[in-house]
């Protein structure tokens, strides 16, 4: 049993990563879904909650609320892998670090040019088809630390050719990490 984490900039593919995972049993905890459980509750949109929660409780509420989950899951009997998915930050990185034996981080990469055009398509909440809509959503995410994250992966996979040659790169690594 594993846990790691994944990260990239939006569009990058990094879903594929915990599809092909799930197919081996492996499960998926969302630091996006942690933020919208909590929208919920409040009764307030995902974006205003995560600036509140963060500042009400710091900036690592949701890696610690994320850490609290899993741990639940983990005591709960769950014996298989663990992906945690949307991490942003060098701090979230080195938290999950401090709770779970082996931790490591997969980041998915490719150019701005190609992201846009996946998130274009592909129809997501928060996805827009304007570019400068899309540049001000990567600045933001840089501004968490999301590229020191990428920069610092145990692994990084360049996705910027073909859904086949995407799907091949995941399983291998997925093969050689014993996840």
């Amino acid at each position: 049993m594993r846990v790691m984490g994944i990260s990239g900039m939006p569009g990058a593919g990094k879903a594929l990563v915990s599809e092909i995972a799930g197919e081996k049993g492996v499960m998926t905890v969302s630091m996006g879904d942690i933020i919208r459980e909590e929208a919920k509750k409040r009764g307030e949109p995902s974006k205003e909650t995560a600036k509140n929660l963060r500042k009400e409780h710091g900036d690592f509420i949701v890696a610690e609320l994320t850490v609290k989950k899993i741990k639940k899951i983990i005591e709960d009997g769950f014996e298989s892998s663990i992906i945690i998915d949307g991490i942003r930050s060098p701090f979230e990185v080195n938290l999950f670090k401090e709770n779970f034996d082996d931790f490591i981080v997969l980041s998915i990469f490719a150019n701005p040019k190609i992201r846009f055009e996946r998130i274009k398509t592909r129809n997501r909440e928060d996805d827009t088809t304007d570019y400068e809509v899309f540049a001000q959503r990567d600045k933001n995410e840089l501004g968490f630390g999301i590229g020191e994250v990428i920069a610092l992966s145990d692994k990084l996979i360049v996705n910027e050719s073909d859904l086949e040659s995407h799907e091949k790169e995941i399983r291998k690594f997925l093969e050689e990490f014993d996840i």
